[in-house]
């Protein structure tokens, strides 16, 4: 930084005669006591005076100078430059002693009287550190926008860190995978112009976040500001997965939902006891390593790459990190981003579906993880539930839960081992036992060797005797069994004889095909020919299997297709999760209804996005217990229930006059 000695004393040759022209006029103004200017104009001038006092003396003139020598100068204060001016070097107030000790230093003072070439102005030079002169947290005169860095892959950052892949750009920075050349690993590089108004408060951000030292963040690993370039440096998790991408094969399974939200929760907590604050929680920052433990990446520093200064209140700064993890849980849960917008691959919920909890919105969500997904995100939960607004108030809610415990896997299905073949030992050849076949003549026996003849027989009586062992076993458990069974009261082992086993007509229950139920995994509103989803709020009770609860169609005025211009049908997407064998499909409705049973076509590659002429008719009933029993089962992953034809209310219900259906239960059947 410049100071006030290279102002004064650090000049060239050239600078001198105005230097000594200056402290000259100073000397006069100060014995004549008036504020007289001087033709020079020096920078050395005008920047004395910043050191005076009210009165106009000069600081340093109260106390009595006794020795000649110049005393060290004070620091320059911190001025401000207009905007679009280079930064004025500034020097330290000289008292009247240190001047004269100057005058009398120079050769050339001493007969100068003419100041004509002296008195011009030196051309300002600019400062010699690139930082700004003025008070660094006034970025005021900084430019709000400037383009990010251009770097490409195989730059060298520091002279460390060498750019591979650009994970992310915009137009204010960039984010990128690079190898740390010095220690071998892999690290994420922010960079930014460092003349953006957001630089100075990216590297404080990332130094805090670097003084936080929870290993339940992502690590900061350096921050540093270089030439026109600010760059941070954090820790890089190969093998770990966000949250946006375990998403995209469908919801969390409980256990799963609640170890995120807990470990999320208590280190955003524990980052706000120390006066942190992420300000940008997304499934893109929350990371899932192999060991299960959930890390959080970008506290504080994603939010000042974007501009988030979180310079409210600390209230507000907790409430909104505490509904971002509510949305988290919300997204865990439904596979549906809380917000009408499509965000992280999920989609959005329709815009007339507002302050829902998760089990509203889809069927088989926890209750208690719901209810606490909706108290953290909703500022008025559904049941007049008290909302959650800060950290440490959710992470107490959590652990008044009872916990969730990891299911338990699934065995393998036990399969007997598998039992000896004696037959496929080897025997040695016994004469004794070979039978000629009729009209052959025997044929001739080798007289075989004694050593192994005596192995050979030892071996097969150890078969023989096991094998006999073996058999009795198997006989007398069997006899017990139909002992047993024939004592059983109501047993028909007695009367009824069994069927020979070499009887070519099979039995009744093997011709007999007993459908298995299928669980719908999600419903969803498909309704392509109108405005806005049809039966939004109540789609999660056609699958509940709840015959008392009904998801119920919009109303219409008049019936499908009856004028021109209205709508053909509307209809219910059913989601089984993975493509399944689907046999039999029963409805129960509460009116007569007419709905057609389609699957989509090979082509179609979103089924709610689909026409519906996109997809294959496989029935057509009308009435109120609809049953479609396919002839040739099929194999999809969706099904679409098509209303053709709604019954038009009572006149003494709600929305009398007007058609609509009401779906009680849903069922499914391979």
């Amino acid at each position: 930084m410049a100071d006030g000695t290279k102002a004064v004393v650090d000049t060239s040759a050239a600078d001198g005669a105005a230097d000594e022209a200056a402290l000259a006029a100073a000397i006069d103004e100060l014995a004549d006591g008036t504020a007289r200017a001087t033709a020079a104009g020096s920078p050395a001038e005008k920047d004395g005076r910043d050191g005076r006092d009210d009165s106009g003396e000069p600081a340093g003139a109260a106390p009595a100078a006794t020795t000649p020598a110049p005393a060290a100068p004070a620091p320059a204060a911190p001025t401000t430059p207009a905007p679009g001016e280079p930064a004025p070097e500034s020097t330290a107030p000289l008292s009247v002693s240190e001047i004269a000790a100057e005058l009398a230093s120079g050769d050339a003072a001493a007969g100068r009287t003419d100041p004509g070439p002296a008195a011009a102005a030196p051309a300002k030079r600019p400062p010699r550190d690139p930082q700004p002169t003025h008070d660094p947290r006034d970025t005021a005169t900084l430019p709000q926008t400037l383009p990010a860095p251009q770097r490409r892959s195989g730059d060298m950052i520091g002279h460390r860190y060498r750019l591979e892949e650009c994970i992310s750009s915009t137009e204010t920075f960039s984010s990128w995978r690079a190898v740390d050349e010095k220690l071998r690993r892999a690290v994420g590089v922010h960079l930014m112009a460092s003349g953006h108004q957001r630089a100075r408060k990216v590297l404080a951000a990332a130094k805090s976040a670097a003084l936080l030292g929870d290993p339940r963040f992502v690590q900061v690993l350096d921050a540093v500001q270089e030439g026109e370039l600010v760059y941070v440096v954090r820790e890089w998790l190969p093998h770990a997965s966000d949250l946006a991408k375990l998403l995209s094969d469908g919801p969390l399974e409980p256990h799963e939902a609640y170890q995120m939200v807990r470990q999320v929760t208590d280190a955003v907590a524990a980052a706000h006891r120390r006066g942190q604050a992420h300000l940008r929680l997304t499934p893109r920052c929350v990371l899932r390593t192999d060991s299960g433990q959930y890390r959080i990446n970008g506290i504080a520093v994603d939010a000042a790459l974007r501009g988030l200064t979180g310079e409210g209140s600390g209230e507000d700064a907790e409430r909104v990190d505490t509904r971002a993890i509510g949305a988290l849980l919300f997204a865990a849960l439904t596979h549906r981003w809380p917000y009408p917008e499509d965000r992280y691959d999920l989609q959005g919920l329709p815009r007339n579906l507002r302050e829902v909890a998760p089990d509203q919105v889809r069927a088989g969500v926890h209750k208690g993880l719901s209810e606490l997904a909706a108290r953290a995100l909703l500022d008025h939960p559904p049941h007049h539930a008290e909302p959650i607004t800060t950290p440490d108030g959710l992470a107490r809610a959590i652990a008044l839960m009872p916990r969730i415990r990891q299911p338990q896997p699934e065995l393998p299905a036990f399969t007997s081992p598998p039992r000896h073949n004696t037959h496929a030992l080897p025997t040695a050849p016994n004469p004794t036992r070979v039978v000629a076949a009729p009209g052959t003549a025997p044929a001739p026996v080798a007289a075989p060797v004694a050593a192994p003849v005596r192995r050979s027989g030892r071996r097969l009586r150890t078969v023989v005797k096991v094998t006999a062992s073996a058999v009795a076993l198997g006989a007398i458990g069997v006899a017990s069994w139909q002992l047993v069974d024939s004592l059983r009261p109501g047993s028909t082992a007695v009367a009824s004889p069994q069927p020979s086993s070499t009887s070519a007509t099979p039995s009744a229950h093997a011709a007999t095909h007993d459908p298995a139920p299928i669980p719908v995994k999600e419903a969803l509103s498909y309704n392509p020919l109108g405005e806005k989803a049809d039966g939004a709020a109540s789609l999660a009770k056609a699958i509940d299997d709840d015959p008392g609860s009904e998801w119920q169609t919009n109303w219409y005025s008049d019936a499908f297709g009856s004028k021109p211009g209205t709508k053909e049908g509307t209809g219910l997407l059913l989601d089984l999760g993975s493509a399944q064998t689907v046999s039999k499909v029963t409805l129960k409705w509460s009116t007569a209804t007419t709905a057609e049973l389609r699957m989509p076509g090979k082509s179609v590659g979103n089924a709610q996005t689909a026409k519906p002429g996109d997809f294959t008719v496989l029935g057509k009933k009308a009435g109120t217990a609809v049953e479609y029993n396919l002839d040739s089962p099929v194999t999809t992953r969706y099904l679409l229930i098509w209303l053709t034809n709604l019954s038009k209310n009572p006149d003494s219900g709600p929305n009398p006059g007007k058609y609509q259906a009401f779906l009680g239960d849903v069922k499914v059947f391979g």
